[in-house]
C-alpha cells in the first residue's frame, strides 16, 4: 500500500472571486502539520500555488508557499498550474521550489506514479484564449503509457477526462478552459496502457470521479475554494491509497470518499451512429 497526501489549488494571495487566498498560508500550514502526523509515503502538490499578479509579486508568493512545504517530512512532488506560470517560467518555479519540474515516472513498488508536468500556461493574447498542449507533452504521455509495466497513477494539473462542468462556478460557461483542446488525444494516449491506470488532477476546483474507457479520472477540490462551501474556504486536502483498489478520501468542509478498481481492461468501443440517429440530425 502506497499512501499519498494531496493538496491542490492553494491560491495564496489576495481573495479573488470565490478563491479565499487570504486563508491559504494558514490552511497550508495545517496541511503540513496533518501530513507529518499521517506519515504518508509522499506528498503531491497539483499546482496553482498562488493567485498571480506580476512576476515580482508571484515570486514572493511562491517563496512563501515553498517555505511551508519545506516543513513537511515526506518527499514533496510539485506540478505547475496555470497561475504558477502566468508570470513565472518553469525554471523560476524550479529555482523557488528547489526541485526539477519535468515529467517523470516514480517507482512506488507495486505501482508507479507518472508525474505529467504538461504545459499548464493559459495563452491569453490569442483569438481563442486557453491551454495548448504541446505535442512533446502528448508524446511523453503516449510513450509512458506504452511502456508502463505496472499499475500507474497519472498526476497532472489540468484534467483530461472531458467531464461536464455543469454547476461549476468557473467553468460552466467556459468549459474550454477546464481542459486541453487536445484532451481526446490525451485520453487515447493514456488508453494505450495495458496495465491498470487511474488519473488525478486539480484545476477545476471540485471533487469529481469520471470513468472514461474504464479509466477513473479524479479531480480534487481546491484548498481555498468557497463556491461549494457558502463563502468559507473548503479546507480541502486528500489522502490517496494505492493497493488492490484506489482509495481516495478528501477531508475538510467539502468531504468526499471513493474506492475504485483501476481499469484492468479497456472498454468495448462505442457503437457507431445508427441511421435513426443520423436522420434526427
Amino acid at each position: 500500500m502506497t499512501r499519498i497526501a494531496i493538496v491542490t489549488d492553494i491560491h495564496h494571495g489576495a481573495p479573488s472571486h470565490t478563491k479565499r487566498g487570504d486563508t491559504a498560508l494558514e490552511l497550508l500550514a495545517a496541511f503540513a502539520e496533518w501530513t507529518n502526523g499521517q506519515k504518508p509515503d509522499m506528498v503531491l502538490d497539483l499546482g496553482d500555488r498562488i493567485s498571480d499578479v506580476d512576476s515580482q509579486t508571484d515570486a514572493r508568493l511562491e517563496r512563501e508557499v515553498a517555505e511551508i512545504f519545506a516543513r513537511i517530512d515526506a518527499p514533496v512532488h510539485h506540478v505547475c498550474g496555470n497561475h504558477d506560470r502566468d508570470h513565472l517560467s518553469v525554471a523560476e518555479n524550479e529555482e523557488i521550489l528547489g526541485v526539477p519540474l519535468v515529467s517523470e515516472v516514480i517507482d512506488l513498488g507495486a505501482w508507479q506514479l507518472a508525474l505529467w508536468r504538461a504545459d499548464a500556461r493559459i495563452h491569453r493574447n490569442v483569438p481563442r484564449p486557453g491551454f495548448d498542449l504541446p505535442e512533446s507533452d502528448l508524446l511523453w504521455l503516449s510513450r509512458m503509457a506504452q511502456q508502463a509495466a505496472k499499475p500507474t497513477l497519472l498526476a497532472s494539473h489540468v484534467p483530461i477526462s472531458g467531464h461536464a462542468q455543469t454547476g461549476n462556478y468557473y467553468f460552466q460557461r467556459s468549459p474550454g478552459l477546464s481542459t486541453y483542446p487536445q484532451a481526446e488525444r490525451a485520453r487515447a494516449a493514456l488508453a494505450q496502457a495495458r496495465v491498470p491506470v487511474a488519473a488525478i488532477a486539480g484545476h477545476v476546483h471540485w471533487n469529481t470521479v469520471t470513468t472514461v474507457d474504464g479509466i477513473p479520472h479524479m479531480t480534487q477540490q481546491s484548498l481555498t475554494e468557497s463556491f461549494t462551501t457558502a463563502g468559507e474556504p473548503a479546507r480541502a486536502w486528500g489522502m490517496l491509497e494505492l493497493g488492490d483498489t484506489v482509495h481516495w478520501q478528501v477531508f475538510g468542509d467539502d468531504p468526499f470518499e471513493t474506492r475504485l478498481p483501476p481499469a484492468r481492461h479497456r472498454w468495448t468501443p462505442a457503437l457507431a451512429p445508427r441511421p435513426a440517429d443520423l436522420a434526427a440530425e
